[in-house]
């Protein structure tokens, strides 16, 4: 079955492809026709029904024609409810194919299909978009050339209530000496006596579904430093390593003991802020900087002043960080279609937005809105540090031209975006090559099953001996010698 879908897709893109082949051959170039050029967009949560993207994108347009003299309509793509990646990608295989797309996953077979434009040439004719690239937008676009995100380090940093954080006995020994055994005495205090009174918080953590953000405070310190693992002379991958296995072992304690949220799997990223900003938990994890900036000021817009935000440092122990950072592609970003006829201005608003004109509207939003200008300077509202984030690009340097009388990220998010700085390393993955994909997918289904039914404790840690073999016979094997053939 799943393979008559992919040929039927397949068929599709190949029938898709022929049309606009022909379509292009018979009508004139829209990059150099009068009038606006329509660019469709697709963007997930910014569709035609959001007012603040129907006003970003109007704004954009108006900026564009004032400064650049670039007549544009974007034309905002709405998207239905569930997975995103998978309804763009259902949205893409039946031909329906927007000028500017906005990935979230999925992308990788997209491209395979030639259906993504190589961005390198554009990014090197460019004025401002070289300019501002991050040294790891610049490793994965060697990589993968078909997705642009230029942010920050995307590295997930903990955060707690500062009020609750100076209740607990161990706070200041934790960020000493932020060992395991100490994180584990944090949160057991944390439990055990309430700072918020009564029965809260009822558990010390939790995590969006999965334990991925729980890595970001420990996989490090249990010498997880990358993907794959030098052992005897040859790379081993992580998850069937022993160091993976001591990792489980101390997740199931921590849910055994209560300290780890036990409705952890069926928690959504809404659910799990609910029960940080209600008391249910004590920690969270979060994007370092404008996310952690979000959590800050609806934290203290709960909970008052005293609630702001205390950031906490990676576990220490073999290594210490938030994890490797991945250079082999954008995990998300933006993407131009092959098949559009408006790839030139696409890119141009790209460039744009990148430029200081364009990052007044990214960064800061509308005026009066989000940000008032006065004489002295640029007084940034609450409303902009409550809700506001860039569409597109946030460089390392914004200068308006009059000066910000507060800064752009509050001093938790600050401090969130150093300490993610401070603990960069890169990670030593690889794309895995097609012929591997589904192999892979299942290795992976494999490990999600067993990891979670070890630290819930249907399955004894023993079992982790178990799911090496299977996971080995489900290709792993294949993959390990394509590993240790591929990285240097």
């Amino acid at each position: 079955m799943k393979k008559m879908l992919v040929l039927f897709f397949s068929l599709l893109l190949v029938l898709s492809s022929a049309a606009c082949s022909k379509e292009t051959a018979n009508n004139e170039n829209e990059e150099t026709a009068k009038g606006p050029k329509t660019i469709k967009v697709v963007y997930k949560d910014e569709g035609p029904n959001n007012p603040v993207a129907q006003s970003y994108f109007s704004n954009l347009e108006k900026a564009l024609k004032e400064d650049e003299n670039l007549d544009v309509k974007f034309k905002l793509v709405e998207m239905p409810q569930g997975n995103y990646a998978e309804k763009l990608n259902l949205l893409l295989m039946s031909g329906d194919i927007p000028d500017m797309i906005y990935f979230q996953g999925g992308d990788q077979q997209i491209a395979e299909q030639d259906l993504l434009e190589d961005l390198t040439p554009y990014i090197d004719k460019s004025k401002h978009i070289k300019n501002i690239m991050y040294k790891h937008n610049k490793e994965r676009l060697k990589n993968y050339p078909y997705l642009l995100w230029i942010k920050p380090l995307d590295s997930k940093t903990p955060v707690i209530r500062k009020d609750w954080f100076e209740k607990v006995p161990s706070s200041k020994e934790l960020m000493e000496n932020p060992s395991i055994d100490n994180y584990h005495k944090f949160f057991t205090e944390l439990v055990a006596n309430p700072p918020g009174g009564s029965n809260k918080p009822a558990n010390a953590v939790t995590v969006a579904g999965d334990i991925t953000e729980l890595d970001y405070i420990f996989e490090m310190a249990f010498g997880i430093k990358q993907t794959w693992l030098k052992k005897d002379g040859k790379y081993q991958y992580s998850k069937v390593s022993d160091n993976e296995k001591e990792k489980l072992e101390f997740y199931h304690k921590l849910y055994k003991e209560g300290l780890l949220d036990p409705q952890y799997l069926t928690k959504q990223w809404d659910t799990k802020e609910k029960a940080f900003y209600d008391g249910e938990t004590g920690v969270i994890v979060g994007t370092n900087g404008k996310v952690i900036d979000i959590y800050n000021g609806k934290m203290k817009q709960v909970n008052g002043e005293g609630a702001e935000m205390v950031v906490l440092p990676p576990a220490k122990g073999e290594y210490q960080g938030f994890a490797p950072t991945d250079i082999t592609k954008e995990s998300r970003g933006i993407a131009i279609s092959s098949q559009s006829k408006v790839k030139d201005t696409v890119f141009k608003v790209l460039d744009y937005v990148a430029s200081p004109e364009g990052q007044m509207l990214d960064r800061l939003g509308f005026e009066k809105e989000h940000y008032n200008v006065t004489d002295s300077g640029i007084d940034l509202t609450e409303k902009y540090y409550n809700e506001w984030y860039a569409r597109f690009w946030e460089p390392a340097e914004f200068e308006p031209e009059k000066p910000l009388k507060t800064p752009l990220l509050s001093e938790p998010a600050q401090k969130s975006r150093e300490m993610a700085n401070e603990f960069y390393s890169e990670d030593n993955n690889f794309i895995i090559p097609e012929e591997l994909i589904s192999k892979w997918d299942a290795m992976e289904n494999l490990y999600k099953e067993y990891a979670t039914d070890i630290i819930t404790g249907k399955r004894p840690v023993s079992d982790f001996d178990k799911f090496v073999k299977d996971w080995e016979k489900a290709g792993g094997q294949e993959v390990t010698e394509y590993a240790n053939k591929t990285i240097k």
